[in-house]
């Protein structure tokens, strides 16, 4: 048995894997290797690991610039940060709720709780008339008495919302939502991978808002007594598939970057060689696995196996010539651009409008802005007194980012006006004192309708290829409860293959 044992070690040692993309979807893929002794390399295009997760120093603070909480759904991304010693950093975010602003006849008022998806359980609640008015109020009421024949299975959330309850509800609540977590519209979200059960709910009660209720009260049930009733996350970078009070989010003190810094940190101690500015240009298969062509090398580097986690668009162009069926075209993915402001403004001390703002498509040109003053005790006790931190968001698929065609000043200023109209507040240009700008190619919501056979056929693909893995946002869908598990699974299936398949 030692001698089996020693042998299986050697093994181990002697096989190579390549992980090309250094965001969290590779860095634990990476991680998971070198568990069982692997040779790993990781590597990062950029200058920097850690994707769509990423810090900067603005104002004479370091702030999270992409992504800023996580959902707690399934406990997968806490138990990862208790084993990177991360456990005792988790922290909840301020549970006073996000606003939504570009209300006509209202301006702004805060989001209802008692929804999914913005779908509300009662139109006649004071929180949702407020939005959609006594009219939109009646209008989605008359859902109550439809007779049941006229109910069918729709996959479309768009199209759902606005037969059943009608275009307010539609436009003020639900389109907020979409647009705001998911960077999508409305009419292109799959109502079964948005919002799972809610179909047949909806055959059960008789009516969309009865169903609503029923999920809710089941998601109520579900949750664990200490666990915070969210606010909609209103993050870039990071969405999470319950988009509705009850599907919770957390952060980490000094940021989310922390978590990249503790898998670096790991897997440098483990002795895997983590490479940045190093992009992949071409794969061929070998007698032994693959060689991989860099910009950086010149030979190409050789590996028993090979797990690419980038985004979708350079991930295809690299497999599509060894993968049979994978095609290279390049997809259509929102493109987001964050601003972060850090301002003197004591007038946001009272944060007028909770923890964010979302807005109604067509009423601003951002689509959403998180108050992380507001919304994180660590952010506001790093800043000075009267001093906030304001992140906008611009873009949204099939919506070039307002602010695409302006200089880092411009920018801010267009940020900074933006903001202060969604907050309902004054803020001159002379209370910014400094600005950070990030652009982001976002994956394809996994929620939008035909993404799950699309992404099925891509995984298909690569896993009928000896040697080769695939994983990320693309694959797995948005958000690091999905992100992480896909590449454990994927990095299993890689490091299984190469261990007990050579």
């Amino acid at each position: 048995m030692s001698e089996s044992l020693d042998r299986l070690v050697r093994h181990a040692h002697e096989t190579r894997v390549i992980v090309i993309g250094g965001g969290v979807s590779g860095l634990v893929a990476a991680r998971e290797c070198t568990k069982v002794g692997l040779q790993v390399t990781v590597l990062e295009a950029s200058g920097v690991f850690g994707g769509v997760i990423r810090a900067a120093e603005v104002g004479g603070v370091r702030l999270d610039v992409g992504a800023e909480s996580f959902a707690t759904r399934g406990g997968v991304v806490r138990d990862l940060l208790d084993e990177l010693g991360l456990g005792t950093e988790v922290v909840s975010p301020n549970p006073a709720g996000a606003w939504v602003a570009g209300v006509p006849g209202v301006g702004a008022a805060p989001l209802p709780k008692g929804g999914v998806l913005g779908i509300p359980d009662n139109p006649f609640a004071p929180d949702v008339r407020r939005i959609i008015g006594w009219s939109g109020a009646w209008r989605a009421y008359v859902d109550r008495v439809r007779p049941p024949f006229t109910i069918g299975h729709e996959h479309s959330l768009g199209k759902l919302v606005r037969s059943r309850l009608g275009e307010r509800v539609l436009d003020r609540l639900v389109a907020p939502v979409t647009s705001g977590v998911y960077s999508a519209r409305p009419d292109d979200i799959d109502v079964d991978l948005a919002a799972p059960g809610l179909n047949a709910a909806l055959t059960r009660t008789g009516s969309l808002t009865g169903a609503v209720a029923e999920l809710r009260a089941r998601r109520a049930t579900a949750r664990p007594a200490d666990a915070p009733a969210s606010d909609v996350p209103v993050v870039a970078g990071e969405a999470p598939r319950a988009a509705a009070p009850g599907g919770a989010v957390e952060g980490i003190v000094g940021g989310m970057s922390r978590l990249v810094d503790a898998l670096v940190a790991h897997l440098r101690d483990a002795g895997a060689d983590l490479r940045t500015d190093v992009a992949a240009e071409s794969l061929t298969r070998t007698d032994d696995g693959w060689a991989l062509a860099t910009s950086a090398d010149e030979q190409p580097l050789a590996a028993h196996a090979v797990i690419v986690a980038l985004p979708e668009g350079p991930a295809r162009a690299l497999l599509a010539p060894v993968v049979p069926g994978l095609e290279a075209a390049e997809p259509v993915a929102p493109v987001v651009e964050v601003v972060t402001l850090v301002v003197n403004a004591p007038v946001l001390d009272r944060a007028p409008r909770g923890t964010g703002v979302l807005t109604v498509p067509g009423s601003f040109v951002a689509k959403a802005l998180t108050h992380s003053t507001a919304k994180w005790d660590w952010v506001r006790d790093a800043t000075e007194p009267g001093v906030h931190v304001v992140r906008v968001s611009f873009g949204a698929q099939g919506e070039e980012p307002a602010t695409a065609a302006l200089d880092d000043d411009a920018a801010a200023r267009l940020a900074l006006a933006e903001a202060a109209a969604m907050l309902g507040v004054e803020v001159p240009a002379s209370a910014l004192r400094d600005s950070h700008r990030v652009r982001y190619v976002q994956s394809q919501p996994a929620a939008t309708i035909g993404r799950a056979a699309v992404t099925a056929a891509a995984r298909g693909a690569v896993r009928a290829v000896a040697g080769l893995g695939a994983t990320g946002a693309w694959l797995s869908g948005t958000g690091l409860a999905q992100v992480i598990p896909d590449a454990r699974d994927e990095a299993d299936r890689v490091r299984s293959a190469a261990l007990w398949g050579r």
